[in-house]
């Protein structure tokens, strides 16, 4: 009798047990269920966050909008972590995205409000604008015509040099056309009478070109300034320019090998090409 009652109660606990486990394996999956949810809200809530970035160009304004989407970033991260049956901590999550939304509602009422104002100053920009732009057509028209004075006195105060000539010296500064026996290069030219010209003091520079495309030049550094850009020069020579016409040469030393084939020298001064000539070897 003691042993079938004993086995009755054993019987009853395993019941027992096993019903609790069930119902607990529900919680787990109930729970999972809920966290995963919760996980969908926090990404949608991060995607917000990124898109009204996009959206805004106020610097302030974006760096709080980042500032939150880090810390849903930071929440997002705890949450795959957190095990399904923590109870306590994804409800304190759940709590957490609550009031980072709130604070969603605030910068959307926040960027609307911008946006009114936006919308405001560029129907008032537009009008401004409109007036400004009849305003200053006759303005816009003196400057252009002004700007072309000044180009067309550029052009003719610019340097010009005719009978450019590239000749090969031997040691003895005798002229060859054996580049074994050449020693330097003769670029001689004339620079042109122009009494428009400012005169003064005067850089020329030259520019040798290779067959291979390259520049002559002895240092790195030897440059000047040529449409916004320093390009490199081969040698240069100050000239005392009064505006007659002046016959100048500027030699290169050879100190390298030197390819048959055909080469090219440019002429530079005060920042414009002046002349050019290519020649064989």
């Amino acid at each position: 009798m003691i042993i079938a009652l004993l086995l009755l109660i054993i019987a009853g606990g395993a019941y027992y047990i096993w019903r609790q486990k069930g119902q607990l394996n529900d919680l787990v999956e109930q729970s999972e269920l809920y966290k995963e949810e919760l996980a969908d809200e926090y990404n949608e809530l991060s995607v917000q966050y990124e898109g009204f970035k996009m959206q805004i160009s106020n610097d302030s304004l974006i760096a709080q909008l980042e500032t939150e989407r880090m810390k849903v970033q930071r929440l997002q991260d705890e949450l795959r972590t957190v095990k399904a049956t923590d109870a306590k901590r994804i409800s304190e999550l759940k709590k957490e995205l609550e009031t980072l939304r709130k604070i969603m509602r605030g910068y959307v009422a926040q960027i609307d409000s911008l946006d009114r104002l936006n919308q405001l100053l560029t129907k008032t920009n537009q009008e401004v604008t409109a007036r400004y732009q009849a305003a200053t057509e006759t303005v816009s028209q003196l400057t252009q015509e002004k700007a072309q004075l000044i180009e067309t006195v550029q052009i003719a105060a610019k340097l010009d040099a005719s009978n450019i000539s590239v000749t090969g010296l031997t040691s003895k500064n005798k002229a060859t056309d054996k580049l074994k026996k050449m020693e330097k290069l003769e670029v001689r030219f004339t620079i042109n009478k122009n009494i428009t010209a400012q005169p003064g003091e005067k850089t020329v520079y030259i520019r040798i070109q290779t067959p291979a495309d390259d520049i002559l030049t002895k240092n790195a550094n030897n440059t000047f300034l040529y449409e916004n850009k320093q390009i490199p020069y081969s040698e240069k020579r100050s000239l005392e320019y009064t505006g007659e016409e002046t016959t100048m040469q500027i030699y290169w030393l050879i100190e390298e090998f030197l390819q048959p084939g055909a080469y090219r020298v440019d002429i530079f001064a005060d920042g414009y090409l002046i002349g050019r000539k290519s020649f064989q070897l």
